[in-house]
């Protein structure tokens, strides 16, 4: 049951980001793209609040795997490398912590361009 539990918390914290992020289209005139980048700074922004661990601990890959997951590990990572490097971690932190991510996503995005025939929107 407490299985159950836990994939229900994931399903319903990262289905509001979706219904939050398809109103942000629906109902104003931001690109997805502008979207997917203000979902990554509320992370960071949350995380610096102290208010994004709380619900990553709480939704596990609810609250992790959205974008707004990424910025709160970039800044997890930016805060924990300050606190051993100084100033450099600052620049550096955020890079460390997201590396595997960063990797993954190029990584399946080169073998699906490899497996699959890309054609153009307009044809």
């Amino acid at each position: 049951m407490e299985t159950l539990w836990m994939y229900a918390k994931a399903f319903i914290v990262g289905g509001l980001f979706c219904v939050i992020g398809q109103l942000l289209i629906d109902y104003t005139k931001l690109t997805p793209a502008r979207i997917l980048t203000s979902y990554v700074v509320a992370g960071v922004i949350l995380s610096a609040l102290g208010l994004y661990q709380p619900l990553a601990d709480w939704a596990g890959a609810g609250a992790c795997v959205p974008l707004t997951g990424f910025g709160h590990n970039l800044a997890k990572g930016m805060r924990e490398a300050v606190a051993e490097e100084g100033l450099l971690g600052a620049f550096t932190g955020g890079f460390t912590a997201a590396s595997a991510g960063l990797c993954a996503a190029v990584f399946f995005g080169l073998v699906a361009a490899l497996i699959f025939k890309p054609k153009d929107k307009g044809k």
